[in-house]
C-alpha cells in the first residue's frame, strides 16, 4: 500500500480551524490620533485623522455655554476635579460643534493631553468595555455621544446611569462624558408615565428616570436664536471664509433663506452660507 502524504489534509484541518477561531482582538493605540470613533462589534477604536469641526471662534450665540465648557474641560485635561456635561435643547444651534471646538482648542493649547472618543447612541451598552480600554491609557478622554435619548423599553440608559457614578469602579479618572440631547431628561413623558403605571411606587419610577440627567453635573441649555444672532452667525462665517458679498445683501439673502426653512439656527446659517459660497464659486477651506 503506497504512502500517502497527510500534509495537504493537516493544511485543509488548518485552515478550517483558522475559520472557526474568533479573530484576534485588535490592540488600540490611543496615541494614533487626537479624536476616534468605537467600534462596539469588535472593540476597536478608529482614528479620525481630520475631525470635521467648526472654529470655536465661528460659535455665536452660545458664549455662556462655551466659556463654561470650555473652563471644565481645561480642568480635566489638567487633572482637576470635572463634571459630566450634558449639552441638551435647540436643534441646530452648535451643541456638538461645541464640543469638538473645545476639544480643538484645549488640544490646542495642551497638546497630546486630551482626546475625544465618540460613542454612537445604540453603542451605550458597551460603554464599560470602553472605559477598560480607557481606563489603560495615560492620556484623558473625552467620551462623546450625540443625540442622547431614551425610548420605549429601551434600558441601556441602566448602564450609563452605573458608568457615570453609580457602579463599583466608576467613572475612571481620565474619562469625562459629554452628551448631547434635545431633551434635558433624555426620557419622553410617555416612558415615564409608562414607568410609573407599572411600578409598586410611582413616585420612585419617576425618579429613577429623572436621576439619569443628574447624572450629569455639567447642564448647558441652548435655546432658538433671534435674528441678531443668526446675522451674527452669518456675518461670522462670511468674514471667516472671505465671501465677497454686502452686508445689506448678505443680511438681507440670510433672512430669506431663514424664512423658507422657517427656522433660525447655527446650522441654518451654515446651509446658507455653503449654497451662497457655492454660488460665488469659493471653496469652504
Amino acid at each position: 500500500m503506497p504512502d500517502i502524504d497527510p500534509s495537504p489534509l493537516l493544511r485543509r484541518i488548518a485552515d478550517a480551524l483558522e475559520r472557526l477561531a474568533p479573530p484576534a482582538r485588535r490592540i488600540a493605540d490611543l496615541a494614533a490620533a487626537d479624536a476616534f470613533v468605537w467600534h462596539a462589534d469588535d472593540d476597536w477604536l478608529e482614528p479620525v485623522i481630520e475631525v470635521s469641526r467648526v472654529d470655536i471662534g465661528l460659535l455665536k450665540g452660545i458664549e455662556r455655554q462655551r466659556d463654561i465648557l470650555l473652563e471644565n474641560t481645561r480642568r480635566f485635561a489638567k487633572g482637576l476635579p470635572t463634571n459630566n456635561a450634558l449639552l441638551w435643547g435647540a436643534r441646530g444651534m452648535g451643541k456638538s460643534s461645541l464640543v469638538k471646538a473645545v476639544h480643538a482648542r484645549v488640544e490646542e493649547e495642551m497638546p497630546g493631553l486630551l482626546g475625544l472618543v465618540e460613542i454612537h447612541r445604540e453603542d451605550i451598552q458597551s460603554l464599560p468595555r470602553l472605559l477598560g480600554i480607557l481606563r489603560e491609557g495615560k492620556r484623558r478622554f473625552i467620551i462623546f455621544c450625540d443625540d442622547l435619548s431614551f425610548d420605549g423599553h429601551d434600558a441601556s440608559y441602566k448602564s450609563l446611569k452605573a458608568v457615570l457614578e453609580g457602579g463599583i469602579e466608576g467613572r475612571p479618572a481620565n474619562v469625562v462624558f459629554y452628551a448631547t440631547s434635545n431633551r434635558r431628561h433624555l426620557m419622553p413623558r410617555d416612558m415615564i408615565e409608562n414607568e410609573r403605571s407599572t411600578a409598586i411606587n410611582p413616585a420612585e419610577a419617576v425618579e429613577e428616570k429623572v436621576s439619569m440627567s443628574d447624572r450629569f453635573g455639567l447642564w448647558l441649555g441652548f435655546h432658538p436664536c433671534g435674528q441678531d444672532v443668526f446675522f451674527d452667525i452669518v456675518e461670522g462665517y462670511a468674514a471667516a471664509y472671505d465671501l465677497p458679498i454686502p452686508s445689506a445683501e448678505l443680511r438681507a439673502r440670510a433672512n430669506e433663506w431663514s424664512v423658507t426653512r422657517g427656522a433660525r439656527s447655527g446650522r441654518v446659517a451654515w446651509q446658507f452660507i455653503q449654497d451662497l459660497a457655492g454660488e460665488l464659486g469659493k471653496p469652504l477651506d
